[in-house]
Order: C-alpha cells, then sequence, then structure tokens
C-alpha cells in the first residue's frame, strides 16, 4: 500500500512504501549460521559483563565513587545500545525475515542515535571527571558532588535523546520509494537517506550539523581534559606518582579513541560517499563488538574492580 509521488528530480508515479527488508549480511548457510552464533554469543556476553558492573559497583561501597557511578552509567547504556539492533538480527537469522515496517525502522534509528549521542556527552563527562581528579585533587570531592554527578548523567541522557528527535523527525518527513532494500542490518542513517525519491538536501544539511556538534563538541571537552592531565602528570615529582596518575585514565582513554574513531567515520561525513559493505563491518564493530569490549578495557586495567571481582569469584 502506498501513494503516488512526484518530485522534482522526475521520479513520477513511484510508490511510497510503508515497509523495508535488510540485506543484512547475504551469504550461505553455513557463514550465517556462523554469525548467528558469534552474535548471540557477543549478545549474552555483553549484557552478562555490564550487568555485572551494574551490580558490582551498586553493591560496593568501595566503588562509591564519581568515576565508578559514570561507569555504571555507560553500562546500562551499552546494554541497551546492543538490545536495539542486535536481537532483531538473531531473529532474522533464525526466522530468514528480515522486513521492518516504517515505524519500527524509525523507532530503532531513533533510539540507537540518542543512545549513541548519549554516550559521546557521557564519554566526555567522564573525561571532565578524570581532569578534576588529576589536576585539582584536594577540590575534587567539594566539586564532583553526588548532586553534581546526577546533573551530568541527566544532561547526557537528555542532551542525547533530545538531539536524536530533530534528526530522526526531519528522516522520517521523507518519502521513501522503492527499492525497498536496507543494505544493512539495522536502521541506520545512511542507508535510510538513500532510499529517499524526495528531496533530503535539508534532512541531510541538519543530520550532518547536528552530527558534527555532538561528536566535535564532546571530543574537543575530551582533548582540553587530557591536555591538561598530561600536563599535571608530567609535573609530578616521582615516576611512581606519574603511573599512579595514568593508570586512572587509560581505560577511559581507550575507549573514547575506539568509539570516536568509528564514529566520526560514519557520522562526520556527507551520507552518499558511503561505501556500504564498508559501513556494515564499521558498525558491527561499534555497535555489537564494542559494547562487549567496554567492560573488559575497564575491568582489565583498574585495579579496584578487578580486587573486588576476585573477591566475589573467590566468595562464591
Amino acid at each position: 500500500a502506498g501513494i503516488a509521488v512526484d518530485t522534482k528530480y522526475g521520479m513520477k508515479n513511484q510508490t511510497a512504501i510503508n515497509e523495508f527488508i535488510l540485506l543484512g549480511f547475504s551469504y550461505g548457510l553455513q557463514v550465517q549460521t556462523l554469525l548467528y552464533l558469534v552474535f548471540l554469543v557477543t549478545y549474552m556476553l555483553t549484557i552478562t559483563e555490564n550487568a555485572i558492573i551494574i551490580f558490582v559497583v551498586k553493591r560496593n561501597h568501595h566503588l562509591q565513587k564519581p568515576m565508578y557511578y559514570f561507569l555504571g552509567n555507560l553500562s546500562f547504556l551499552e546494554i541497551w545500545y546492543i538490545s536495539v539492533t542486535l536481537p532483531r538480527l538473531l531473529f532474522g537469522f533464525w526466522s530468514q525475515s528480515m522486513t521492518i515496517s516504517f515505524s519500527s525502522c524509525m523507532t530503532q534509528l531513533y533510539f540507537f542515535i540518542s543512545l549513541m549521542c548519549t554516550e559521546c556527552v557521557l564519554l566526555a563527562v567522564m573525561a571532565y571527571d578524570r581532569y578534576l581528579a588529576v589536576c585539582h585533587p584536594l577540590r575534587y570531592p567539594a566539586i564532583m558532588t553526588h548532586k553534581l554527578c546526577f546533573q551530568l548523567s541527566i544532561l547526557s541522557w537528555a542532551g542525547g535523546f533530545s538531539i536524536s528527535l530533530v534528526k530522526v523527525s526531519f528522516i522520517s518527513r521523507l518519502t521513501f520509494c522503492g527499492p525497498q532494500v536496507i543494505n544493512h542490518f539495522f536502521c541506520d542513517i545512511s542507508p535510510v537517506l538513500n532510499l529517499s525519491c524526495t528531496d533530503m538536501s535539508l534532512a541531510e544539511t541538519v543530520d550532518f550539523a547536528l552530527a558534527l556538534v555532538i561528536l566535535l563538541v564532546p571530543l574537543l571537552i575530551i582533548v582540553f581534559s587530557y591536555c591538561c592531565i598530561l600536563s599535571a602528570i608530567m609535573c609530578l615529582p616521582s615516576a611512581q606518582g606519574r603511573r599512579k596518575a595514568f593508570s586512572t585514565c587509560t581505560s577511559h582513554f581507550t575507549v573514547v579513541i575506539i568509539f570516536f574513531s568509528a564514529t566520526l567515520f560514519m557520522y562526520a561525513r556527507p551520507r552518499r560517499i558511503h561505501p556500504f559493505n564498508l559501513n556494515k563491518i564499521v558498525s558491527v564493530f561499534y555497535a555489537v563488538f564494542t559494547p562487549a569490549l567496554n567492560p573488559l578495557i575497564y575491568c582489565l586495567r583498574n585495579k579496584e574492580v578487578k580486587e573486588i571481582l576476585r573477591k566475589i569469584i573467590g566468595a562464591s
């Protein structure tokens, strides 16, 4: 069912569609079975890892610090981040049905972009927290209060979901015509925009501008924070003090490099120049594997978390 559209591009008598087909990974049955198992294990691992971090941070009084409060927020975000895309992909592998309605596609797009934007802001907040801890250690407890932590976390979530609402509202007003195949495994901005048969210049401009804002502003805060952190660390008199100060930042810095490398590649450039097969590979990395890697990065490089996990495992 659809309506006839007439565009300035000469695409007359095409039918607007209200359902898409996600192309996903069009390989043989054996490869698809292998991918299904890999994605299923990754999903279960991601949920388990992040749930453990939330539980450990919530239940242990030694971790009632701003850094771990934000880490708990990040873990909660990662659970929803991977749950927006992977269950539908796993269902598609299992049922061999990759159709998705227009409303479901826009909903998936909204929540995925919202969570990604929220993570951008949250990583900047965590960098600011590390900046205060390293550069202003004596004033840190007075500045980074429970109230400020709560306000910064609310700012991260509200900012991410608000910017995404603007982006998706412009995209959802477009008319989409055949072919109805999205060359991706979920509804992402680039493949969805390329199915539009009406003038998408405004939607593309708004999306590109907001992508630059939500990526570059947090990234500038992170870069400034780490420049100050590095300067403060280099001024410390002892090598042991420098190592201890830097060790509190390495986990976050590693996550920042991984996350922003992928998202800048995907979203901070014009849409139509994207090679879609490469996009799918990069998307698998930041949408599927990064949420599984982040808890490991934080736990493996954090002595407090590792020690508490050892005690929990030993007690059980």
